[in-house]
């Protein structure tokens, strides 16, 4: 009994031994805690960045923490890429090494791992917050951590890295190395063309290859109006989509932006000129200009505002995406008014059949009232739905311009159509329904708000009423006592 207590202790104290042995876990790539936290205590509050210095691919990227996001600040003023910051960012937040590969490298350990010349190297400088969320100006909050990474392990992918002040060699994932090991390029934004907000702008010129348009703001603040080549009301969805495309092109590349360049790259001779006005600040001057090298295009943008310009390769198909006509750029819809103010419709059956004349009552009264000797309550969703629909009429193209001899498509004043007007009469828009268009199968000529002969589906308009019956709401049934029905 004696000799197998004595054997417990015995193996109990090589255990201890062991475990006094075992080295301590690989730490965090950026350790906060002045030691390891004690149990029961609670870790110090994730760092929060500001300033980055990263050397890697040959260059130098400094970047600063604003309170738009992350910016280059150095070896260019630019938007920082804010998914490669990200990563980056995350991975010093929460990476912890994977390994300790050797606590005491020599001089030629060093030049094994990679780590005599690193590939890349991360200086990061943060705060810890207190419980508000403060401390960014406290000495005693900053923390600064310096990484150098060396070759990859090509046994599982990771990489070697040393951290400044720390003597030990260490192994992290290659996801260390992927978000770390980054260049000025992948670090910078990548769309520089926009923001091109349509909300934002006052006025749009361009000028492209095959077209030149002017666009300018409604007074209404929200409609936009093409100024050239024609007068019109212009599509402000299509402008939208239009601007959207434009500023979502990426860079290639960044070459350097000298007078020299610009002129071998074709942009004092471009292709695209683009003048963006914002209701405030300084004016957007976007220019494209294309080359040929190696037999292909290549396509750059030179984008100004004020003193900052940035130039940089784009792609290709860049050039045709404002290349766009008049046509395009028209506002589809056959009839402009304000809904809300929509009093009275005059259905005109053509010919010299009388109108079917809908009126809606004075004030907040939503009630809809068939005019005439046999008139009553309208059936309320009915005109509701003709109004809608006159509302969202499209054009299914366009026709001649500027027409002045519409009877030659069959409009006059004889025409099917409509007539919305408001409470005092004034009239707000009108529908002319002409002839079908030759060689089609369901559409008819039309004019509209607009100076232009258009072309509409005949199943648009197709509920146009002829007759008061068509909206009256049936009477009351006798058998019910004559009681309106529900």
């Amino acid at each position: 009994m004696r000799t197998s207590t004595v054997v417990l202790l015995g193996l109990m104290a090589v255990g201890c031994s062991r475990d006094a042995e075992k080295p301590p876990a690989p730490p965090k790539l950026f350790a906060t805690e002045s030691a390891e936290p004690r149990p029961g205590t609670a870790p110090d509050a994730a760092p929060v960045f500001t300033h980055l210095t990263v050397k890697a691919r040959g260059a130098t990227t400094e970047l600063e923490r604003t309170p738009d996001g992350w910016r280059i600040v150095s070896p260019v003023d630019a938007k920082a890429d804010p998914y490669a910051v990200e990563a980056l960012v995350q991975q010093l937040t929460s990476a912890k090494f994977k390994a300790t590969v050797n606590a005491s490298p020599t001089d030629a350990d060093l030049k094994k791992y990679g780590l005599t010349s690193p590939t890349f190297t991360v200086t990061a400088k943060a705060y810890l917050p207190d419980a508000n969320g403060g401390g960014a100006e406290a000495p005693s909050r900053q923390r600064t951590v310096t990484l150098a990474g060396g070759d990859e392990n090509p046994f599982d992918g990771s990489v070697y890295v040393r951290r400044e002040g720390d003597a030990s060699v260490y192994a992290a994932d290659g996801a260390v190395r992927y978000s770390l090991d980054k260049g000025p390029f992948e670090l910078r934004a990548k769309e520089f063309l926009g923001p091109l907000d349509l909300s934002s702008l006052q006025a749009i010129e361009v000028t492209t290859k095959d077209h030149a348009y002017a666009l300018t703001r409604e007074a209404d603040g929200t409609s936009w109006r093409m100024e050239k080549p024609e007068p019109t009301r212009a599509n402000s969805s299509r402008l939208t989509d239009l601007l959207k495309a434009f500023a979502g092109h990426q860079a290639l590349s960044f070459p350097q932006d000298t007078a020299a360049a610009r002129k071998s790259l074709g942009l004092d001779t471009p292709v695209v000129d683009a003048r963006f006005v914002p209701a405030s600040g300084e004016a957007i001057r976007i220019r494209l200009g294309q080359v040929t090298r190696d037999g292909a295009p290549v396509v750059h943008a030179l984008r100004e505002q004020g003193p900052q310009s940035t130039l940089a390769e784009v792609e290709a198909r860049a050039l045709t995406t404002l290349d766009v006509g008049v046509q395009e750029l028209k506002d589809r819809r056959v009839l402009s008014f304000p809904r809300d103010a929509v009093r009275r419709l005059e259905f005109l059956p053509g010919g010299k059949a009388a109108p079917v004349v809908v009126t809606r009552g004075a004030g907040n009264s939503d009630a809809w009232q068939v005019e005439g000797p046999d008139g009553g309550r309208a059936l309320h969703f009915r005109v509701v739905k003709l109004l809608g629909r006159l509302e969202s009429l499209k054009a299914s193209a366009f026709g001649e311009a500027k027409v002045k001899r519409w009877e030659r498509y069959g409009i006059s004043d004889a025409s099917r159509g409509v007539v919305l007007r408001d409470g005092d009469g004034r009239e707000l828009a009108r529908l002319w329904l002409g002839d079908a268009v030759p060689d089609t199968e369901d559409r008819l000529y039309a004019r509209g708000s607009g100076p232009d002969l258009v072309e509409v589906s005949m199943g648009s308009v197709a509920d146009l009423p002829t007759r008061a019956s068509e909206l009256q709401e049936a009477p009351p049934d006798a058998s019910d006592g004559g009681a309106p029905q529900p």
